[in-house]
């Protein structure tokens, strides 16, 4: 039975693994940075109660990463998976009239989060002797810049620089390390902003159009990820769901099919 944690997984695409790793039959360490998201998280994945715990964790801080991983362990053994999916979005506005207090969260979730959660995991399933950790790609990872989300663009085109090469240096070994790129979803990642207000840009015309395209539901996306994951072996593998083909299918389709996500 793997053992599976997943940061950042109180809604979205990390509550939808969640759900369907149970359902596969894994255990699972959900997480988030409030104690307070523990009643619903649970009761969201109560069929499957015994196989799932949640652990408060805030990826900015180290020590609460090390608890994570060590209460995962001390229920259920190794760790089989690890995947860093907790993320801060930021206001869609630009660089230069974004706070200091944004820049900082940013940067410390997405990008020294995802460094601390790799590192940890992987001297540990060093360790252990095997393991899988996945980090979770987004707007940014393949270069493509957009104004008004370039500093979340950043971290995220950081995170896969990263990742490569973090497989890179555990090549050889028995821990494996890859991407996982779910495309456009349908979360609070864009309906609201990052202080959880409706945000502006699912008013533009042309954006809703893009997004009625393209963009799918968690649960979607969740549900071909995670098979795909139990399944591979490979080091510095990619996993990629809104595919270039699939994308141009979509647009053709579009003249014909019409999709009404927001």
């Amino acid at each position: 039975m793997d053992n599976i944690v997943i940061t950042g997984s109180t809604r979205g695409i990390g509550l939808c693994m969640a759900r369907e790793f149970l359902e596969a039959g894994c255990t699972v360490t959900v997480s988030g940075r409030n104690e307070g998201s523990r009643g619903a998280v649970l009761e969201a994945l109560h069929a499957h109660a015994d196989r799932v715990q949640y652990v408060p964790c805030d990826v900015t801080k180290t020590p609460e990463i090390e608890r994570l991983w060590n209460e995962s362990t001390a229920k259920w053994g190794p760790v089989s998976v690890w995947i860093n999916n907790a993320g801060q979005n930021c206001p869609n506005e630009f660089v230069y009239d974004t706070g200091t207090a944004y820049v900082d969260r940013v940067v410390d979730t997405n990008v020294k989060g995802v460094i601390h959660g790799s590192r940890i995991a992987a001297k540990r399933m060093l360790d252990q002797g095997s393991g899988r950790i996945w980090n979770m790609e987004g707007l940014g990872s393949d270069g493509m810049i957009i104004r008004k989300t370039v500093l979340y663009g950043m971290t995220k085109a950081a995170l896969t620089y990263f990742t490569k090469g973090l497989a890179k240096e555990l090549a050889g070994t028995r821990v494996r390390v890859g991407r996982l790129s779910p495309g456009m979803m349908l979360t609070d990642f864009i309906t609201k902003t990052s202080d959880g207000e409706p945000s502006p840009v699912t008013g533009e015309r042309s954006f809703r159009t893009v997004f009625n395209i393209l963009a799918d539901k968690p649960e979607t996306v969740a549900a071909f990820l995670v098979p795909r994951m139990l399944r591979n072996r490979k080091g510095d593998s990619h996993i990629v769901w809104l595919t270039g083909a699939k994308a141009a299918f979509r647009f053709v389709r579009s003249a014909f099919v019409k999709r009404d996500l927001i």
